[in-house]
């Protein structure tokens, strides 16, 4: 198969390093020191006692890269527009094209059920509808991902959860096809872990219920997972906040308790002694996905009467933290 990761970050670079090292045709679209050690030495994926390398080609943009069987976004929510802008160069037909992000996903109301609410307006996550038009004719596949990695330095990724990896992939219309389910062969076969999943926003929002009750709160004050939970007043903000997550979900016709669950089961990684990636963005002076993993889902409790005080409350504290240092804001 040829595969494009288009930002090969952590969890990019991650992917990339499996897929390249089961045989297939690997490019990556990068940029910086990140990209040059690519080109250099490949990527290398540290993956428990285990050293993954792989061989892809590696690029600053799309351009040349040719036509791809899939591409997977990995770029954060609020930097997917650069994606549209190229994606044209690696679109054929029959691409199908995976956005991996965290939060509520920008195709959310694409192809949803008319038996379920209609969603807030999203139109924040797709500016101008730059993504809308660019995937006019290509199948959008939703994915959810269910894995701890980061950049140990350029061109090596550290994956935290060795055999507990999960990709979770469904189209947007929830349509089972051909190409979603050799996607998911072929993601499992690479040990990524991607089951059968009829409801992709069920996916979405069990993965939001774990970023909503521990996310805003380790950026606020500066804390691991681990010592959020450990901690009393704190632990009962996060119950709280994952409380309302659920109650948002279920107002919108989805339980976040039947997605699909981790090889180990649940959906939580384990590796709490981490920051979370809103964190490392917040500390890194990183652009920070505000808008899908904190704004969008308090927009979708407004949209349903949905009493959230809490979330409420801690939106306005990270949006503030995250502009007082130009990391989020028109």
């Amino acid at each position: 198969m040829r595969i494009c990761i288009f930002g090969a970050g952590a969890v990019g670079g991650h992917f990339a390093a499996k897929l390249a090292a089961r045989g297939h045709e690997v490019s990556i679209v990068a940029r910086g020191a990140h990209l040059e050690a690519i080109r250099a030495k490949g990527i290398t994926l540290i993956h428990g006692a285990e050293t993954i390398r792989g061989k892809v080609r590696a690029a600053e943009a799309a351009a040349g890269l040719g036509v791809q069987d899939f591409v997977f976004a990995t770029l954060k929510a609020n930097l997917l527009g650069a994606f549209a802008d190229q994606a044209a160069a690696l679109l054929g037909p029959d691409t199908g094209v995976v956005f991996a992000q965290n939060g509520i996903p920008w195709w959310y109301g694409i192809g949803l059920g008319k038996a379920r609410p209609a969603p807030p307006d999203l139109s924040r996550l797709d500016p101008g509808g730059k993504l809308r038009r660019a995937l006019a004719e290509n199948p959008i596949i939703g994915g959810v991902v269910f894995s701890a990695n980061e950049v140990r330095e350029p061109g090596v990724i550290v994956n935290n959860v060795p055999g507990n990896n999960m990709l979770v992939i469904g189209r947007a219309d929830d349509r089972e096809s051909d190409n979603v389910f050799s996607l998911r062969k072929l993601l499992t076969d690479a040990d990524v872990f991607s089951p059968a999943c009829a409801d992709i926003r069920q996916a979405v929002w069990g993965k939001l219920v774990q970023n909503l009750s521990t996310a805003a709160l380790c950026t606020l004050v500066g804390a691991t997972v681990k010592e959020v939970r450990e901690h009393p007043g704190l632990a009962e903000l996060a119950k709280r906040l994952g409380a309302e997550a659920r109650a948002i979900a279920r107002a919108h016709g989805i339980d976040p308790q039947a997605a699909p669950q981790r090889p180990s089961g649940g959906q939580s990684s384990g590796a709490i002694s981490h920051k979370p990636s809103m964190l490392q963005d917040y500390e890194r002076s990183r652009p920070m996905e505000i808008e899908a993993l904190l704004a969008a889902p308090l927009a979708f409790a407004r949209a349903a009467g949905v009493s959230a005080p809490t979330l409420e409350a801690v939106v306005p504290l990270v949006a503030y933290k995250a502009t007082a240092k130009g990391l989020y804001g028109d």
